[in-house]
């Protein structure tokens, strides 16, 4: 991987929690704050360099799922 390379994925990595943070904060003024499995969850997806494309898949696979299981209730 090059120098540049390597640069900019910090700093999308950085814009992106920035963003998430933003998000958290504005969540909590609505009293909606996210859970600490939604937070760990972001974290995960920065962390391991996870692609916008996958991070979706994640959210709505999580989300049908939820949605399935509330269903059944």
């Amino acid at each position: 991987m090059s120098k540049t390379s390597k640069t900019q994925q910090d700093k999308d990595l950085a814009g992106a929690r920035q963003r998430r943070l933003v998000a958290a904060h504005l969540q909590a003024i609505e009293d909606s704050p996210p859970t600490a499995e939604q937070t760990a969850m972001f974290e995960m997806f920065e962390r391991e360099g996870w692609s916008h494309q996958k991070r979706r898949a994640c959210i709505k696979a999580r989300t049908e799922a939820a949605t399935v299981v509330h269903a059944a209730e």
